[in-house]
């Protein structure tokens, strides 16, 4: 992504922690949501390697369409699989976003080698309505998803108020931990779509 060199590591840092978490998350879990912890991990790991540095490895054209394939066949999964759960319009969302950012990158390579200045431009920045939309709609997504962390309290019979305390569930089931993945991997594309 366009952007500076030590925000572009953070971000693939991020990113490819949050996707190890949601392996070892896949296997902690069964059926519905082990296939959503791999959905999860497959766009940490593919948000990670888009934020490598362009001034560190800058990937040919085609290995953007290569992106763009293989989160086009994640986003058709996560279509097929929304019948069952609505959390998969959300992946549904995701993949298509990465699918639309990795088409922009390999636009803006392809136009950067020889296209005609216009063109250049604006395949550089995308279509303005869409990223403003995919901007709108993890921003949402993030403010939701943060309002879901804070805790909740709730009262005792003696005046106190207890919080939710550790689970019995090992790390790998937490489902605060995963809703923090969730979150982190929002805050991602929203700042990658920002640098488009």
């Amino acid at each position: 992504m366009h952007g500076p060199a030590m925000s572009g590591w953070l971000l693939m840092a991020l990113c490819a922690a949050t996707g190890a978490y949601c392996l070892l998350r896949a296997r902690a879990r069964t059926g519905e949501e082990r296939r959503a912890a791999r959905a999860e991990a497959l766009m940490g790991f593919g948000m990670a390697a888009m934020a490598v540095p362009a001034a560190v490895v800058a990937p040919p054209s085609w290995g953007w369409l290569l992106y763009a394939v293989l989160f086009g066949v994640a986003a058709l999964r996560a279509l097929w699989s929304s019948r069952r759960s609505g959390h998969h319009l959300h992946h549904l969302v995701g993949s298509s976003a990465m699918v639309y950012m990795s088409l922009v990158m390999a636009g803006s390579g392809a136009a950067a080698h020889g296209s005609h200045a216009s063109h250049a431009m604006a395949a550089a920045g995308g279509v303005p309505l869409l990223t403003g939309l995919l901007l709108a709609y993890y921003a949402a997504y993030v403010l939701r998803s943060g309002a879901r962390l804070i805790p909740v309290t709730a009262p005792t019979a003696g005046g106190g108020a207890v919080t939710g305390g550790p689970s019995a569930e090992g790390w790998g089931a937490r489902p605060e931990l995963a809703l923090a993945c969730r979150l982190t991997m929002g805050i991602a594309m929203f700042a990658m779509l920002l640098t488009l």
